[in-house]
């Protein structure tokens, strides 16, 4: 999609991308991009020849990128060492950034992610640690977010529609825990101990929770936590 997209939007200059990491290292191609997508004029030259030339006009460049999509220096998820060491992961987080900023309506497939291995020579021998990298955005965690954002958005600008919403969780508790003889009248104190709450989540659930594993009747602050 991105070799697609760049080779799209050079088109008319005769540029075109085959390797996302041999093609875009050196900047020449991210300088003709940039110029292109946000009418950006650098103060580089077109064509650098010396490898200490093309270093220089990476870095004028993602200096460029970081302040026109407004990114802090710890936000960024690339360098110019990354970038010119032809690191693929930098290459793509940078792609997406300027895509995302300049063409938002570009179908970019959301929850794209790839496995990281880090490995790290130290006195014991070779440290290895796995981790999971977005690419592009985690879709999942963005509708938690926007839920979060709807309930903030309720308490700053809608106060008094508070209780209302309480009322209707209060009726949907109630129908689940009521099976079982409880009634819940107010969800901040009845909550507190987490028992409503574990029972509410069996009922849910559909199974029964061991009442070995929970104090059904906690008299301390311990045993509620």
């Amino acid at each position: 999609l991105l070799i697609d997209w760049i080779n799209t939007t050079l088109k008319e200059e005769h540029i075109v991308v085959k390797s996302l990491e041999e093609d875009l290292y050196d900047g020449l191609v991210l300088h003709h991009l940039l110029e292109n997508l946000g009418s950006l004029k650098l103060d580089v030259d077109k064509i650098a020849l010396t490898e200490k030339k093309q270093r220089q006009k990476l870095s004028v460049i993602l200096e460029a990128v970081a302040k026109c999509l407004q990114l802090e220096e710890s936000q960024l998820k690339w360098s110019v060492e990354s970038i010119w060491s032809k690191d693929l992961l930098s290459t793509l987080h940078l792609l997406v950034a300027i895509a995302k900023h300049f063409q938002p309506n570009l179908a970019m497939p959301p929850n794209v992610q790839v496995e990281t291995i880090t490995i790290e020579n130290t006195s014991r021998g070779l440290k290895t640690a796995n981790a999971v990298e977005y690419i592009t955005e985690n879709k999942e965690n963005l509708e938690a977010q926007s839920k979060d954002d709807a309930f903030d958005e309720l308490f700053s600008r809608a106060p008094e529609k508070l209780d209302a919403v309480k009322k209707v969780f209060l009726q949907f508790v109630n129908q689940h825990v009521g099976k079982l003889g409880l009634n819940v009248k107010d969800i901040k104190s009845q909550f507190a101990d987490g028992v409503i709450l574990l029972l509410l989540i069996g009922q849910l659930e559909g199974y029964f929770l061991n009442l070995r594993d929970f104090f059904l009747t906690p008299t301390s602050t311990t045993e509620m936590v």
